[in-house]
This record gives C-alpha cells, sequence and structure tokens, in this order.
C-alpha cells in the first residue's frame, strides 16, 4: 500500500484514540515521512526498538509533542535523538534550525543525523552528549522534550529554558506522569504546570550507562561494590550518585575523575 495512505490512516487512528489530536501535529505527522526512520512497520502505533534503543509508537511521541504547547517561534531541545522521527515531526512545527537533538550513544546520533537528512531536516542539529547536561551552547530553549523518565528534571535543563519556558518529560518513580514543568524562583527551580497522565519511558542514562560506553555507572558499578563491602541498600538510576571511592577508602582522599 502506498506509504502517504498508510500515513493518513495513522494520523487518523490518532486523532481518534486520543479523543482529538492537535491540528499543527497532525499536519506534521501527515507530511513526515515516518518510514525514513522505522523501517519496520512505520505507519503501526506500536513501540519498536533499533540500535539499541526504544522506537516510541507514533502515539506516545504525540502525547510528548503536546505536552510542549508550542508555539510557531520556540527553539527546542529534544533530550533523546533516537532516530530522529520526533525531531523531524518538531522540525515540521517550528522550522530545522529551532530544533536540536542530543543522544548519549554516538551511533544514534550517527543514524538520527542519517535519517534527518534523508526526510529533508538536515538542517536539525544533532549532538552527542549527555542529555543531563543539555546543550548549553545553544540555550536558552523555549521548550525542551526529555523522551525519558526521571525522578525530577535535571537542574541543567531547566536552567536552560527562557523565564517562560516549558520542559515536558516522564517523572516519577516507580509508574512516572507525563509533566509540563516551568522554572520559578523555587528550591527545585521549577513547577509542574500540567499533568498528562501515565507515561512510562526508559529511564534517562548518564555517562557511561549506554550500551557503546565504558561501564562506569551507578547501576553496574555500585552494585558491585555493595556486593565486595557486603552492604545492602537500593540502588539504581533513581538514586542520587553515591562517591564509593571516597566511602570505601575512608575519605583518605581519593576521588574519582
Amino acid at each position: 500500500m502506498d506509504q502517504t495512505v498508510l500515513r493518513e490512516d495513522m494520523v487518523d487512528g490518532l486523532d481518534h484514540a486520543l479523543g482529538g489530536l492537535d491540528e499543527s501535529l497532525g499536519v506534521a505527522m501527515r507530511s513526515v515521512p515516518r518510514h525514513v526512520f522505522v523501517e519496520d512497520r512505520p505507519y503501526d502505533d506500536r513501540r519498536g526498538e533499533h540500535a539499541g534503543t526504544a522506537v516510541l509508537a507514533p502515539r506516545t511521541v504525540a502525547r510528548l509533542v503536546e505536552a510542549l504547547a508550542l508555539e510557531d517561534d520556540d527553539t527546542v531541545l529534544v533530550v533523546g535523538a533516537g532516530v530522529g522521527y520526533t525531531a523531524a515531526l518538531l522540525a515540521d512545527l517550528v522550522g530545522e534550525r529551532r530544533v536540536h537533538a542530543v543522544d548519549i550513544a554516538r551511533r544514534l546520533v550517527i543514524e538520527a543525523r542519517h535519517n534527518l537528512g534523508r526526510a529533508g531536516y538536515e538542517g536539525v542539529l544533532v549532538d552527542q552528549r549527555d542529555g543531563a547536561d543539555g546543550l548549553p551552547e545553544y540555550a536558552p530553549f523555549d521548550r525542551v522534550l526529555v523522551e525519558a523518565a526521571a525522578v525530577r528534571p535535571p537542574r541543567a535543563l531547566v536552567d536552560q529554558l527562557t523565564p517562560d519556558g516549558r520542559l515536558a518529560m516522564p517523572m516519577g518513580t516507580p509508574d512516572p506522569t507525563l509533566v509540563a514543568v516551568e522554572p520559578d524562583d523555587s528550591a527545585d527551580g521549577y513547577a509542574v504546570v500540567e499533568e498528562f497522565g501515565p507515561l512510562a519511558l526508559a529511564p534517562l542514562l548518564v555517562e557511561g550507562e549506554q550500551a557503546d560506553g565504558v561501564t562506569r555507572n551507578r547501576t553496574e558499578r555500585e552494585d558491585r561494590e555493595f556486593a565486595e563491602q557486603g552492604y545492602f541498600a537500593p540502588t539504581g538510576w533513581e538514586q542520587e550518585w553515591i562517591d564509593w571511592d571516597e566511602r570505601l577508602d575512608g575519605g583518605r582522599g581519593h576521588h574519582r575523575r
């Protein structure tokens, strides 16, 4: 069947499933050729996997983008470039040069750049970064979209928002909720301004946790060191970093580099 027809059917289905799709987003989803980004049944509303990363279902992408409440001239940062499809939709909505994307995995950065170029969105900037650090060279951003879950928005991402900016992400554990936050003067630096219901995504990775990175992360390293010392405590992506180098040498001055 013709890809255009399949794309139309996909958007019609999303419009029905979501109780009405934002008009401008619907136009963008009818325009962006998802088959360039996703080879296997690209217009099915299902989650997939490619090159070690989750390929979000179209319905999930639509929910994330709608949570941003985009305006025409917004500059946007996408944390988690993936295969590049979300960045392409955003480029269709606000313009290529207003969209920036980062991913912690080098091979996904290459993949996203390739796909965006093939789809006609080569103006989107895609860089390899630890997503929690954002992209300060191009800040501030009107909108930040985090395609990963975390207990709270990384402070660097909130700090890279404009004063009236908005960040959307699944927040909380163990059952994340898709929220929109805006910067404020509180101790946390942000306030939740809207909630959009449950949305479970993979956790936001830090340097060392990506599949093509060196093992130096909170889940593997700390679990091993706990086992060696006979300690038992919760570890994982939802916990703050604990300086086990200092803990294990009794604070004698050996620090992690």
